[in-house]
């Protein structure tokens, strides 16, 4: 692995298909050859130089900017060459094949994916969370995605592990003084406030975990899926929260027979938000494989959006329909019992005695941790438990679907500050908080058991490290980096 990594490599840098400018990069200990048989002109360091690229006969393949990166300051931390020519197909794989062609003396290969990043954080230009920053960035869905890879990207998410790995490696320095002269008077850990600093250590763990999962939110967004029985105005409510006519609306029922996706997003959030065919009983062949479907989609969703139809509150049928849905839903999953066409119903109707169908389904606090609820639920005391009434016609009562959708997700307004994070990171914050928690009760007995404290706060430094990728497996590397695309 390592002998390959050492080799000079090439790629197409910028995305596939026609565009005004296309990008061909070049990573090598050296790449003064490649320059001198394609650019027959000085390149001064981190200089555009315009002028024609050339073939192996002397032709004129294109014109365009050349710009050499010398190593160290460069990309990859090697020496980079950036050939900016038209964005053509056709062009830019004749100039790759130049390069390669002019980069065959010293085994100059094309780039496999994320192998440029790969480099930059081998030669220690990026550590890998910001190394996955990058990624984030290209892929970001929403504006507040945007700028939370790029505080990752600048360091801000590292710089707080980097904080923590710090003031835990003062810790482990008293413990292990504290191991290593057992014979002294003085209790080390008592006078240097050892059990203040682990309190102080894991208060700003939990600060970290919230803002990470903020930023975990921002780039995975909440899967959604819109359930209930037919001609509940699922495909209308889908339309009303993206703002377009994306689904078929009809009276018939039945009319949505496959699943129609739509990603929408809600202060920033992305919500990829699910409309299912109508569940119920005695469905047609081709129904009846759109409610298999829909029913997979519910087994994988982070919520469900269970809609009701208060034109048909009273009837003794559709409330044992609903009852029987309401059975069948994953117990694990939160749901919100959502009532619509408050637009066609009578003033009178009275709200408080809808029944709760969703009851004992998970719910969600402001950090994002599942908690189990068995209010009941009624219009005049709504925060009791997730139940909203609305018109997917007029619009009104969405606001309040919105706010609770994103209350489920566990997210925060006024999220200035938010790194972008994955679930890699959040399993690894969960373990060092779990290292942490079990070094407090060690702590607690302390000359007992200070052999176990002193392991469980290496193993949280270890957890700590594979964020950053000062401690991780070469096959985890492979995982992260062949998501990325090539050139990158």
């Amino acid at each position: 692995m390592l002998s390959r990594l050492d080799q000079p490599i090439a790629a197409i840098a910028t995305a596939p298909g026609r565009g005004a400018v296309g990008i061909v990069r070049v990573s090598a200990k050296d790449v003064s050859s490649i320059i001198a048989a394609i650019c027959p002109r000085d390149l001064p360091p981190r200089q555009a130089v315009y002028g024609p690229f050339r073939a192996a006969d002397g032709s004129a393949i294109d014109q365009g900017l050349a710009i050499h990166f010398p190593a160290p300051h460069s990309y990859t931390g090697e020496d980079v060459l950036e050939l900016q020519a038209h964005g053509g197909p056709v062009v830019l794989q004749l100039l790759l094949a130049r390069c390669l062609e002019a980069g065959a003396s010293i085994n100059l290969r094309v780039a496999e994916p994320g192998e440029f990043t790969q480099r930059a954080f081998l030669n220690g230009k990026l550590d890998l969370a910001q190394a996955e920053a990058i990624a984030d960035l290209i892929d970001a869905s929403t504006e507040a995605a945007a700028r939370s890879a790029t505080r990752s990207l600048a360091g801000e998410f590292s710089r707080e592990i980097h904080a923590l790995r710090d003031a835990l490696i003062d810790l482990r320095m008293l413990v292990e003084a504290t191991l290593d002269f057992p014979e002294e008077e003085i209790d080390f850990l008592q006078k240097a406030d050892a059990q203040g600093q682990l309190e102080r250590l894991q208060s700003h763990l939990a600060r970290v975990m919230q803002r990470a999962h903020q930023g975990a939110l921002l780039r995975e967004g909440l899967h959604v899926v819109i359930a209930g029985q037919p001609n509940a105005g699922k495909s209308s409510l889908l339309n009303a929260l993206a703002g377009a006519e994306l689904a078929i609306v009809t009276p018939i029922a039945g009319t949505t027979r496959d699943v129609v996706r739509q990603t929408i997003q809600i202060e920033g959030v992305p919500l990829h938000v699910v409309d299912t065919a109508g569940l119920r009983e005695g469905a047609d062949q081709v129904e009846q494989i759109g409610i298999e479907r829909a029913w997979g989609q519910i087994e994988k969703a982070d919520a469900v959006v269970f809609l009701h139809d208060l034109t048909r509150a009273d009837s003794a049928d559709y409330q044992a329909a609903d009852a029987a849905i309401a059975a069948k839903l994953p117990v694990d999953v939160p749901v919100i019992d959502v009532w619509n066409k408050a637009d066609a119903v009578d003033g009178g109707v009275r709200f408080a005695h809808l029944p709760r169908l969703a009851a004992g389904h998970p719910t969600s606090d402001a950090t994002g941790r599942v908690a189990r609820d068995a209010g009941t639920v009624s219009e005049a005391n709504p925060t009791d438990a997730p139940s909203i009434t609305l018109s997917a016609r007029t619009g009104d009562g969405l606001d309040k679907l919105r706010k609770h959708l994103l209350e489920i997700a566990g997210w925060q307004a006024a999220p200035e500050g938010v790194f972008i994070a994955r679930e890699r990171h959040l399993h690894a914050l969960r373990r060092v908080d779990a290292h942490l928690m079990e070094a407090a009760a060690h702590l607690a007995r302390q000359a007992q058991a200070l052999d176990l404290l002193a392991e469980e706060l290496r193993l949280a430094q270890n957890a700590l490290s594979e964020i950053t990728g000062e401690f991780s497996a070469d096959d985890l590397l492979g995982v992260i980096f062949s998501r990325f695309c090539i050139g990158k």
